[in-house]
């Protein structure tokens, strides 16, 4: 078994921009499928809460296992102090509070109008990566940013989309997560020591975790999770796998391209959604949306060739180069 796990730590993923912008879009087809998926499930469950915990805990185990099949101990045991606390930030900012935020608003926000405030996302992360990350963007990526939220005003426009407390707590989790796609970038990409991408999923979901379980048990949910039934629990596995896999994917992206980039792409997922909405009700998406499509498609390929024209030695993607981490 030793001899089977060091061989499969052998085989990393490579690393490199064309790796990372290859992983966004993987995690753009997850998010797409995932935000339409948890639409439906998280209405199955009798609470936001409950469900968020378990879909967490189902992420955090296969991330846990893949933390154990692809990273060296070494690796872990090099990790300091100061490591150790940004990624128990990171298990706050991004593995708990906003599951419980966005989760609880979607549970009274239409997905389409989920996904448009989630997919936002990218505008946030490309004010904070400039400042806080050393992230160039020249006139092509604003260029391509403007396209990317005109597309995403087409596909779902501001026009009929009321504004209440459930798009207010998936508003707030966005910006919570924005700001952990910093910290995550700077730790991932450090010139020293970066922190393996697994290790930053898993200590995502499984510090998270803890976090959930005790908000589950101070708010007398506990209960709850004793009366679910088989099919509920089985909603919770497979949103939990679509989670694990869009975590996995996402920090490996973010470790290898310049975070606004891998934001930007990620946007692709609103489309998808739409798409599967729109095939679930069985109507064609009208002109308007599907031109919105077209130029989120557009806006992301243009942010990628312009990162993958930039010629390697003057590639700069935060306080080291993409390729650190």
């Amino acid at each position: 078994m030793t001899t089977i796990l060091a061989a499969v730590r052998r085989r990393t993923l490579p690393e490199g921009l064309r790796w990372g912008v290859g992983l966004a879009f993987a995690t753009a087809l997850i998010s797409g499928v995932s935000v339409f998926v948890n639409a439906s499930a998280v209405k199955l469950v009798p609470d936001a809460a409950v469900y968020t915990t378990l879909k967490n805990g189902v992420a955090a185990i296969v991330l846990l296992g893949l933390v154990l099949a692809t990273v060296r101990p070494a690796q872990v045991r090099a990790l300091d102090r100061r490591s150790w606390g940004t990624l128990i930030i990171i298990g706050i900012v991004g593995g708990s509070v906003p599951f419980l935020l966005f989760f609880s608003g979607l549970a009274q926000a239409s997905a389409p109008t989920a996904a448009f405030i989630h997919k936002t996302l990218f505008i946030w992360v490309a004010l904070l990566a400039v400042p806080f990350l050393g992230e160039r963007l020249g006139l092509a990526q604003l260029g391509a940013l403007g396209v990317l939220f005109a597309g995403q005003l087409l596909v779902a426009p501001p026009k009929g989309v009321a504004w209440g407390t459930g798009e207010t707590m998936i508003a707030a989790a966005t910006l919570m997560w924005a700001v952990e796609a910093v910290v995550a970038k700077r730790l991932l990409a450090r010139a020293t020591t970066p922190v393996p991408s697994p290790v930053v999923g898993a200590a995502r979901l499984g510090f998270g975790l803890l976090v959930l379980v005790g908000y589950l048990a101070v708010t007398g949910r506990m209960s709850v999770v004793a009366g679910l039934t088989g099919a509920q629990w089985g909603v919770a596995l497979g949103t939990g796998l679509l989670l694990s896999g869009y975590v996995a994917t996402w920090f490996a992206a973010l470790r290898r391209a310049p975070a606004s980039l891998v934001t930007a792409v990620l946007v692709v997922g609103a489309p998808i959604t739409a798409a599967l909405q729109s095939f679930a009700n069985g109507a064609v998406p009208a002109p308007p949306v599907l031109g919105g499509q077209v130029l989120i498609f557009a806006g992301a390929l243009t942010m990628t060739v312009a990162a993958l024209r930039v010629r390697p030695g003057s590639e700069v993607t935060s306080a080291s180069t993409a390729s650190a981490g």
